[in-house]
């Protein structure tokens, strides 16, 4: 095997003095990029197919770099590659072990490019692999949601707002806003890879270079659209990781607001929901307790997945163009926050299969508070040529009212109402019934049960 006078730092011709180990300690990136190993070897192949093709490298080159590029990939699968830290980040590490394969023709592979398009050509790669799979973990979410929503279109509840009671509403429907809110996480990060879908690769260290390279061509081999138009905005650019971890921090949101939902449910002042003790712990002191762990802990990851965003945001917002070492944690906080995102949607999905509404408790508590008063109010609009704001004070005297005898709506007599509105007949007492209520809202959108019914229908074609 030939010996690589080059096995050393890259720049060591022109740096002569060896880095400080405390540099090499801070400064190198292995231990984090090393994830970028297929990505860095699949881009590594498309470029020097692409140089053989244009005739800037042999076929014989071409040939045996691509054979070291796949020795390596091996040897990393089988764990029997040593990540060294001394050479800084995965593209020194495997251009290094290239040359200890194939000797001097190792030196071709980094003809008319730079780690600055590799590093970018390589995340993306990974951001694009990475977006799919968490789109299919939503998909996963949205199922599930759709199957217990699908048990429970006339499961009634209370709907909130300031969590006080407000208006009767379908189990089924409610949950159906998840599902809303999922989807549009959906479509943010599948609108993501849209707008990443740009091959960096051959803009080189900002300037282009004087190779007579083909991008269109190692695009079309690494499945991106087309190539960037800007080389210097290109090395620099991280709006892709941006509005990676813009979705993901909306995502995070939306995982940390149906934990919320569920923790206050199943709380003893609520008893709405009761949770498997497959999604629950115990306390170490206490023996009759069951606690909504998993739930607590996707709702605290929202902070540091935010706190990611907020981090990318500050590296760059002092950045002028175009590369800056400051760059080099863009990778450190988009891997953190997908794995984070990634389990805390798996643990989202194992509660929502493992959670049983309390129908019984749900109805008494839909019973509370007045809750369909404002059927009152429109049947009062619709029926007695009221404008609402005079059907609204009307109402509002009758539940004074009931408030003051103790009674819930339905249990006044047609005799109670006629005290505030003479008009009113014994048919007007039908609007109070929680399943009349729920029923009525047939506007597009609505709780109908049948709406319900019809929307799940639409859910599942989309899926």
């Amino acid at each position: 095997m030939t010996k690589n006078k080059n096995n050393q730092a890259i720049w060591g011709t022109r740096i002569q003095n060896s880095t400080s180990s405390f540099f090499q300690k801070v400064g190198n990136s292995i231990n984090i990029d090393k994830r970028l190993y297929k990505e860095d070897i699949i881009g590594s192949i498309a470029h020097v197919e692409m140089l053989f093709k244009q005739k800037i490298i042999s076929f014989k080159v071409k040939n045996k770099i691509i054979y070291g590029l796949n020795k390596i990939e091996k040897e990393i699968l089988k764990n029997k590659f040593e990540f060294n830290t001394k050479h800084e980040d995965i593209h020194m590490n495997i251009e290094k072990r290239l040359f200890e394969i194939i000797g001097d023709d190792a030196g071709y592979v980094h003809t008319a490019r730079s780690r600055n398009d590799q590093v970018i050509t390589d995340f993306k790669i990974w951001m694009k692999s990475s977006t799919n799979k968490i789109d299919q973990n939503l998909s996963k979410i949205i199922k599930t949601i759709l199957k217990v929503a699908e048990k429970n279109v006339e499961t009634i509840m209370p709907g909130f707002t300031h969590l006080k009671n407000a208006q009767p509403l379908s189990l089924g429907h409610y949950l159906l806003a998840y599902v809303e809110m999922f989807s549009r996480d959906k479509k943010r990060f599948l609108k993501n890879i849209e707008s990443l879908d740009e091959n960096p690769l051959g803009v080189s260290a900002l300037v282009g270079t004087s190779f007579n390279i083909d991008r269109n061509y190692t695009s079309k081999k690494l499945g991106f659209k087309k190539p960037t138009n800007n080389s210097v905005d290109t090395v620099s650019d991280r709006d892709f990781v941006l509005d990676y971890l813009y979705c993901s921090a909306v995502c995070s949101m939306h995982i940390s607001r149906i934990a919320e939902e569920f923790i206050i449910w199943s709380s003893d002042g609520f008893g709405l929901i009761k949770l498997s003790d497959k999604v629950v712990t115990g306390s170490s002191i206490m023996p009759q307790k069951k606690n909504p762990d998993l739930l607590e802990y996707i709702r605290g990851k929202s902070g540091s997945v935010y706190g990611n965003l907020f981090t990318m945001l500050t590296i760059l917002k002092g950045m002028p163009l175009s590369y800056f070492k400051d760059l080099q944690d863009d990778k450190e906080i988009v891997f953190k926050t997908n794995d984070t995102l990634v389990d805390c949607l798996k643990i989202l999905d194992e509660v929502l299969n493992n959670f049983y509404p309390d129908k019984r408790k749900m109805l008494e508590l839909a019973n509370l508070g007045f809750i369909t008063a404002t059927d009152l109010a429109d049947y009062l609009v619709k029926n007695h040529s009221m404008s609402f704001r005079n059907a609204y004070q009307k109402t509002a005297a009758i539940v004074n009212m009931a408030e003051k005898k103790k009674k819930r709506l339905e249990d006044l007599k047609i005799e109670d109402l006629n005290k505030i509105e003479p008009r009113l007949t014994k048919e007007a007492l039908k609007v109070f019934n929680l399943k009349n209520s729920i029923n009525s809202k047939k506007s597009y959108g609505g709780t109908a049960f049948e709406n319900v019914r019809r929307m799940i229908k639409k859910y599942k074609r989309m899926i």
